[in-house]
């Protein structure tokens, strides 16, 4: 597999270094992404840079995750307004534990193949660096001219945020140059990747080790991933789509994937899976066929979902998609976790009640048109039911004197209620 190939038909590459290509054809290639460690979960924004990895790896080269324990005491101005909190090093280390262990989904760590991939963490060769000798060992040798070129910078001082820029965060680019000097005397790294916000960041190191030690040094960057519509990729109403399940439950992260529009799905079909050129030319031209058969959001949704979590994670969302938008039974609700059921029925309006009501079982009429407001009287609660339009966990409710007792909780809290085809209701029992 050609590394530049590969990337190029997907649609990853935006700016390339001349003699990148070469390098890589000639050697193996150790070539590292930073990775911010700020929260102890990578979101899907982080997902390209580790899909570049993880296509690095395929390649037969060895890949690099730089946490960037020292860099996220300062915070990058790229793309960013204002700066951001910083953290102490156990934080930074807690996080670093938790990103290492998402990305052996992604990359061989383990075993003796000579391109198995490492971590590494710029806090541990930055902690000991005194000032002083930062500014007469890196600093001397890159202009603040140089410095201020570069857009990251040159946006924040012309930009209308009364705050400007501190003198931290416009040292940013000295420290990740620094990262990759470092990475190249001591591991071998010639090649740095990131978003093409980065291409100033990683040009300075490039620069740096040029400068300093006259060695090799190449960076490629990725275009920054939008949406058709316009809006940020990976951002919805509730924040970012996180790839831990405690932060965003795998139904949720399947539903983010299915609901994007059809241009979105042929971007993200290359960029965030692994199938062949020829498999996706076939998967376009049967979706554009038929559009409304979504098969390339299935799709995508199944591949992304089945790398970030499991198969059974994934199977186990699109059962429980069927049972808000399909014919799901009784027993694949009583299946749901109460994360998946939550994400599920989010929305829903709810209404709380004493669990003791359920314990002494509860007429039916009363629970839906007294202990809770499900129908605005008993009347038309019981005209609904007798019409069979009522439904309790995917059950019908077949008589209006009808028994509901705590058995029926669901995680041993909810009863869901559905009135006619659409309507949800949950009850909660306290």
């Amino acid at each position: 597999m050609n590394f530049i190939e590969e990337l190029t038909w997907r649609g990853m590459i935006h700016d390339m270094m001349p003699g990148t290509d070469e390098l890589l054809a000639k050697e193996m290639v150790s070539a590292y992404v930073g990775i911010d460690p700020t929260a102890d979960s990578l979101h899907i924004g982080h997902l390209v840079g580790v899909m570049m990895l993880r296509h690095l790896q395929r390649a037969g080269h060895r890949p690099i995750a730089l946490v960037g324990g020292a860099t996220g005491m300062i915070g990058d101005p790229s793309g960013k307004s204002v700066e951001r909190n910083l953290l102490d090093e156990a934080a930074l280390r807690h996080n670093q534990e938790c990103i290492k262990a998402q990305l052996a989904k992604f990359l061989d760590f383990e075993s003796d193949e000579p391109n198995r991939a490492e971590l590494v963490n710029n806090y541990d060769w930055m902690k000991e660096f005194s000032f002083l000798d930062f500014i007469r060992d890196v600093g001397k040798h890159i202009t603040v001219n140089y410095m201020m070129s570069k857009d990251s910078v040159k946006k924040r001082l012309t930009g209308e945020t009364r705050d400007g820029m501190s003198f931290t965060e416009f040292t940013y680019q000295l420290v990740q140059g620094y990262d990759f000097l470092y990475l190249n005397q001591h591991k071998g790294c010639k090649l740095q990747m990131g978003g093409s916000d980065q291409w100033g960041n990683i040009t300075t190191g490039t620069e740096l080790i040029r400068r300093k030690t006259g060695g090799e040094a190449y960076a490629l960057t990725c275009p920054l991933i939008t949406k058709a519509d316009g809006g940020k990729f990976g951002k919805t109403e509730s924040g970012n789509i996180w790839l831990s399940k405690a932060y965003t439950s795998p139904y949720k992260f399947y539903q983010f994937w299915l609901n994007v529009s059809d241009e979105d799905a042929e971007k993200y079909l290359k960029i965030f899976t692994f199938i062949t050129k020829e498999e996706y030319a076939q998967l376009v031209a049967e979706h554009r066929e038929a559009p409304h058969t979504r098969i390339l959001q299935k799709r995508l949704a199944q591949e992304v979902t089945i790398m970030v979590h499991s198969e059974e994670d994934y199977n186990a969302a699109v059962e429980a998609s069927q049972i808000l938008f399909g014919n799901a039974t009784a027993d694949a609700l009583v299946k749901l976790d109460e994360d998946t059921f939550l994400s599920v029925f989010e929305g829903v309006p709810q209404f709380e009640i004493e669990k003791s009501i359920l314990n002494a079982g509860a007429n039916v009429i009363e629970l839906l048109a007294t202990n809770t407001t499900v129908f605005p009287s008993k009347g038309e609660a019981r005209k609904m039911i007798q019409g069979g339009g009522v439904s309790i966990n995917k059950n019908k409710v077949d008589a209006v004197d009808a028994t509901i007792g705590s058995d029926l909780l669901l995680n041993g809290k909810f009863l869901l209620v559905q009135k006619g085809k659409k309507n949800y209701f949950i009850i909660k029992a306290q």
